[in-house]
């Protein structure tokens, strides 16, 4: 709701009647005095909602468009950078290239992709319309244009799907109906009836509710007993931004009571403490820091800053004019209008005063007209604000979206608090006709891999793939998928039936999925186990902790690497099968078995009630070479501090190298040294990377957006002259292509993200 701007010089009173222009002002501590308790706090008085008419005549109150207008500007700004970035502009031909066999996953079925070339042009025709909302510029048309084309994009692909995209379509959604354009806009400069006119206050309730609904649901979706206890985002305490805060707590306490209790103590909060001028200046502070480091813990583009945003749509809707008043008088001309006096609207509704200057007895100020715009206003505010409470819980209606997480991800505004690891994907294909049995890689024919945990997604991606595989020879495939997922840190344990073939089984939107293996909730406890067992190990020994359903086994293949792998049964009953020795064994709980290496194995539950397992091993390889790293990371220093005197063997002799050139790499005949050299020089290249100052950073991060801004909108540029004067000679074509594919020198090996791979997953 609005609260009364008491610094303004020209306001709108409670009873909704607009200041005159000629007449004095009364004084705003007077006004104030007046106001109920009510009125003071939430900005209306207790008669606006006595009845229908009062209602809709308190949501129609004539309100500066002000704050509106520069959240209108910053939303379409963001926009435009998020179309270059997030929505894909960059790399379109990448994802939608003509005639390439892929997998996709609409919202309904029927939606396919246009050929490459319209592709890129109705993501221009997005970023215009982003441009058009940012400027003010043919504002409705604007609005319809980049909504309707990001809603189609955004229904072409559920893998891309996450809360914040949800929400800029949605606040896109409300602009196009809201009176945006009237502070600050093009469409003001050439429409003076609009210019700095009054909008009236729904505008700024749809928009401040739908903030308020993001954080308040995500807080009560954190009230969940994996994110209470630590669970949910656990790994973040080990971010470089909670250091501090490991200085006076324990790295246990900075994640539950940092991580997860302070993001569920903002989450419930904020939308409340936003509304109240006494909290308002101290909330926005604690939420600017919150989109602050979201914004460097998580790659979710331009959802932080859309979030800092909206904060100051909570604040007197006037703010921007007292800011840019403080600016010189010469910059005028560019920045928004910062006199005081809105002009009315016929958006809004006002009070009919008394006549003044004709022969006629004064008279009480007259009800206001309403017009069927006015009701229709009214009614879409309610609607919308209650159906965006019930969205988020609606997932009894739309049954066949749920998995071990309800609905699809996007609209519940459950924001991190769900983790998953995926240990083992694999596909089996049978073709009925010939009896062969064989196996698909992982994801092969799709550009992602969130169709692992969405059982929606896995009848589309088995539907598609029994389409494509005739083409292999395979004429009718039944397709069996064997996923293993862990979510929030509980057991590794499938999340579908592998024994069901998902192209013939059955699916529907409304309906349970027969086919989902439940989660097994109860076995929740053991994480405690979990990393009491684990604190025991060494830095060399790894464990994956299993769990299965009576009646089906785990098919598993150990590397050779892998020379040291027992199996430990923590709960129920399990036979082993060693396949290629035909032997077996059975384990009841606290035994334990060592595995061949180079073997497959079968592990099969004969209890009654689910197994429960864990798999120790140590990659043998990976030590002896990290020994050998070891010593000859020794030997180098003793080399490059003149205390080694014996004589080096020609195969070592590349240790002596000064600089940081591939050379030493390449002249290094043996395979181990050759590696170390390589390693080495990575590692000190990440070293300079996180050792570099905020310019060079800064720097760094500018040319990496440039070039990918810059290919974007060259390839947009030869699709639409493509579509407009048809295709170029292919050489032509390829060299446009190459030249729109160039990138800074450093980025010519993808080195940045070699580094990344190799330094955070311990080489090799």
């Amino acid at each position: 709701m609005e609260a009364k701007d008491t610094s303004a010089g020209a306001s709108v009173g409670s009873d909704g009647e607009q200041t005159a222009k000629t007449a004095a002002a009364p004084k705003k501590t007077d006004q104030t005095a007046s106001q109920s308790k009510m009125e003071q706090i939430f900005g209306f008085k207790k008669e606006d909602l006595t009845s229908w008419s009062s209602l809709v005549v308190l949501l129609n109150r004539p309100t500066d468009p002000a704050s509106l207008g520069i959240f209108r500007c910053l939303f379409g700004l963001l926009m435009a950078v998020d179309i270059t970035q997030e929505r894909g502009l960059s790399h379109v031909d990448y994802k939608y290239l003509d005639g390439a066999p892929v997998c996709r996953f609409p919202l309904f079925n029927f939606l396919k992709p246009l050929p490459m070339d319209w592709m890129y042009l109705v993501y221009l025709v997005m970023f215009l319309g982003a441009l058009g909302i940012m400027l003010g510029c043919l504002y409705r048309l604007s609005c319809l244009m980049f909504i309707s084309t990001y809603w189609y994009i955004f229904f072409l692909d559920k893998t891309a799907w996450n809360n914040h995209s949800y929400l800029y379509g949605l606040i896109g959604f409300q602009l196009m109906l809201m009176d945006g354009n009237r502070y600050w806009s093009l469409d003001g400069l050439s429409r003076p009836s609009i210019r700095n006119a009054h909008v009236p206050l729904w505008n700024y309730t749809l928009l401040r509710t739908q903030i308020f609904i993001v954080y308040f649901i995500a807080g009560v979706k954190k009230l969940d007993a994996d994110w209470l206890e630590g669970y949910s985002m656990s790994y973040l305490v080990h971010h470089w931004l909670f250091d501090p805060f490991k200085m006076i707590l324990s790295v246990e306490l900075v994640s539950l009571l940092v991580v997860h209790g302070g993001g569920l103590i903002l989450d419930l909060s904020a939308g409340f403490l936003l509304f109240f001028d006494a909290t308002r200046p101290y909330v926005i502070v604690f939420v600017t820091y919150f989109h602050c480091m979201n914004s460097q813990l998580f790659s979710i583009g331009m959802f932080p800053y859309t979030m800092l945003a909206t904060s100051p749509l909570f604040c007197y809707t006037d703010w921007p004019r007292r800011f840019f008043g403080r600016f010189p008088a010469f910059l005028g001309g560019v920045l928004p209008h910062t006199s005081v006096d809105p002009q009315p609207s016929p958006s809004c509704v006002y009070h009919e005063a008394p006549g003044h200057g004709c022969q006629r007895t004064p008279t009480a100020p007259k009800s206001p007209k309403l017009r069927f715009k006015h009701k229709l206003a009214g009614v879409f505010t309610l609607v919308y604000i209650l159906e965006q409470f019930f969205l988020p819980y609606s997932h009894f209606i739309t049954k066949g979206y749920n998995n071990w997480t309800n609905g699809l991800y996007g609209y519940s505004w459950d924001m991190m608090v769900h983790s998953r690891s995926h240990q083992h994907v694999k596909i089996t294909y049978k073709d009925v006709k010939t009896g062969e049995v064989g196996y698909l890689n992982p994801g092969v024919f799709t550009q992602s891999r969130r169709w692992k945990d969405h059982g929606d997604m896995l009848k589309q991606y088995a539907t598609c793939l029994s389409d494509l595989l005739p083409r292999y020879n395979i004429s009718e495939p039944e397709i069996y998928f064997d996923i293993w997922v862990s979510i929030n840190e509980r057991f590794q344990q499938r999340i579908f039936d592998p024994r069901v073939d998902i192209v013939r089984a059955d699916w529907s939107p409304f309906r349970a999925n027969g086919w989902l293996m439940p989660l097994l909730v109860d076995l929740s406890p053991w994480r405690t186990k979990f990393q009491e067992i684990e604190s025991t190990l060494d830095n060399q020994t790894e464990i994956v902790f299993i769990a299965d359903f009576p009646g089906l086994h785990l098919e598993n293949f150990v590397s050779e690497d892998l020379g040291n792998t027992s199996i430990h049964l923590l709960q129920g009953s399990l036979n082993l099968e060693i396949v290629e020795e035909k032997k077996n064994f059975s384990l009841q709980a606290g035994e334990n078995i060592q595995v061949p290496a180079g073997a497959y194995h079968r592990v099969y539950t004969v209890s009654e009630e689910p197994s429960c397992y864990m798999y120790i091993y140590v990659n043998t390889t990976e030590a002896a070479l990290q020994q050998n790293f070891t010593k000859l990371l020794d030997l180098q220093e003793r080399i490059r501090n003149g205390t080694e005197t014996e004589p080096l063997p020609p195969e070592l002799q590349p240790l002596m190298s000064t600089n940081d050139e591939d050379g030493a790499e390449v002249n290094a005949t043996d395979p181990v040294v050759r590696l170390f050299l390589k390693r080495q020089r990575r590692i000190k290249e990440v070293k300079k990377r996180r050792e570099a100052g905020v310019l060079e950073r800064l720097e760094r991060f500018t040319v990496k957006k440039y070039y990918a801004i810059r290919r974007g909108f060259l390839m947009t540029a030869i699709a639409v002259r493509n579509l407009a004067v048809g295709l170029p000679p292919l050489e032509q074509l390829t060299q446009e292509v190459a030249f729109a594919n160039m990138k800074e020198p450093e980025a010519e090996g993808n080195q940045d993200e070699r580094l990344k791979d190799e330094v955070g997953h311990g080489e090799l």
